[in-house]
């Protein structure tokens, strides 16, 4: 199992890769959630090591307000980090379409 951090910024699609996004735009989601990004991690098998609610990520620090997203946890999971992320943002667009259906 590998470990890394996993910043909000990373699958935050209203980012540019300069200011920390990890994933493709395609794949990324507007203003992701700490608790969507816990709860999706879970559901993938992942163990959340550690929360912290507060951290800002540093590449941020330069950004306006309103684009910056707090929040960082440590996850162990069996997949890389890249790999991990893609399918953390994934299941977070599946939960946010079986909530929109549900409206």
């Amino acid at each position: 199992m590998k470990k890394f951090v996993v910043w909000t910024s990373e699958l935050d699609a209203r980012l540019p890769k300069k200011y920390g996004r990890e994933v493709s735009k395609n794949l990324a989601v507007e203003s992701p959630k700490l608790d969507e990004i816990i709860e999706a991690a879970k559901t993938l098998g992942m163990k959340v090591v550690e929360v912290d609610w507060d951290k800002l990520n540093p590449r941020l620090s330069g950004l306006d307000e309103n684009l910056r997203t707090r929040g960082m946890l440590i996850i162990e999971s069996r997949y890389g980090k890249s790999k991990s992320l893609r399918l953390i943002a994934q299941k977070i667009r599946e939960f946010r379409k079986s909530k929109r259906r549900k409206k």
